[in-house]
């Protein structure tokens, strides 16, 4: 049953990413292609409908891991404490700059709070890939199942590290350009004209340097995680979740080259699931490896729920998660098409 959650806990994740994931990226997007208001307006308009119930997915991932492994929600909530409320009062500017920029009609005021919600999100996208790469590394926990990380200390990844070394802040790169892709082609998705020309030109620009770092990223992780090369020897199948995000990655260009844009947003959504899965299976049967000792990590089996527990968390999860989904849906589809 741990198991099953581990993967529900990946997929609700996954899920996260690739909806909250555009929107951070759009924000990206219109801090370097609108030339003006009325371009950033078209931007704004594109994920306005949605962008908060994307959020949903994030308080669903904290709630399933609080449900599923509640030993590794109070880990991580103690050591990533500085970390996750960076994150959240990044999250609040966001929600802040979107609904204070249309209270008044200023040349100040409506620059001030498109540049705000455009440095938030990339800050996000960020900070997501750094914890991410805090994830794969490896933290000090030790034998009390605790741990804490200040923010930087070396920027050595081994040793006595922080939250930000040399390989976290690589994975913060991976991911905030592969976000600022996946923005991109929403934008192209939704918008036309000069505008999505311009998102177009930039998104294939990103695109090249995401190439580089996930190429970048993949050699470093096996040096760094050691657990990884053995997952894929003792279970050769793992192959197919880096072999989906490589051809997500050349479907994303296919398709945008040709200027099939519903086509290339499905890529990058297949590039973001095959490279976020393939650092899921990288960790297992970790949750929360250790760098001091191996017998310290927090797995599915030492950090998950009581039986009984994931079995009643089953009975909440499944209603709760398809009201979920059929209001994204709704909202989706009632919202489908250009914006004006």
């Amino acid at each position: 049953m741990a198991i099953v959650w581990f993967c529900v806990a990946a997929a609700v994740l996954v899920g996260y990413v690739l909806l909250d994931g555009f929107d951070l990226g759009a924000g990206i997007v219109q801090v370097f292609v609108a030339r003006d208001e009325r371009d950033t307006d078209r931007v704004l308009s594109s994920i306005g409908p949605v962008w908060d119930g994307n959020e949903v997915w994030l308080l669903a991932a904290g709630g399933t891991l609080l449900m599923a492994f509640p030993a590794l929600f109070a880990a991580a909530f103690s050591g990533f404490y500085l970390a996750l409320m960076i994150v959240l009062w990044l999250i609040m500017l966001r929600g802040i700059s979107i609904e204070f920029r249309s209270h008044l009609d200023h040349p100040l005021w409506r620059p001030l709070w498109g540049t705000t919600f455009g440095l938030s999100s990339a800050t996000v996208a960020l900070v997501l890939g750094v914890a991410l790469g805090n994830v794969v590394r490896g933290v000090p926990l030790d034998q009390s199942g605790y741990f804490f990380l200040p923010l930087w200390t070396s920027l050595s990844p081994s040793g006595q590290v922080g939250i930000i070394d040399w390989y976290t802040l690589l994975v913060g790169a991976g991911s905030f350009l592969a976000l600022a892709v996946h923005g991109s082609l929403w934008v192209v998705l939704k918008t036309g004209g000069a505008l999505q020309a311009r998102t177009r030109l930039f998104g294939a620009k990103c695109w090249v340097g995401s190439v580089a770092l996930t190429l970048m990223i993949t050699v470093t992780s096996f040096l760094i995680q050691p657990n990884l090369l053995k997952e894929f020897r003792r279970y050769p199948w793992g192959l197919l979740f880096p072999a989906s995000a490589v051809a997500g990655m050349i479907c994303t260009r296919y398709f945008s080259s040709r200027q099939r844009d519903l086509g290339a947003f499905r890529a990058s959504c297949f590039y973001l699931t095959g490279m976020l899965t393939s650092a899921a299976f990288s960790v297992f049967p970790n949750v929360l490896p250790s760098n001091i000792s191996p017998d310290f990590s927090l797995t599915v089996d030492n950090a998950a729920a009581a039986q009984h527990g994931l079995i009643v968390a089953t009975w909440w999860f499944i209603p709760g998660m398809a009201l979920a989904i059929a209001y994204s849906v709704l909202v989706y589809r009632h919202f489908a098409g250009k914006v004006e």
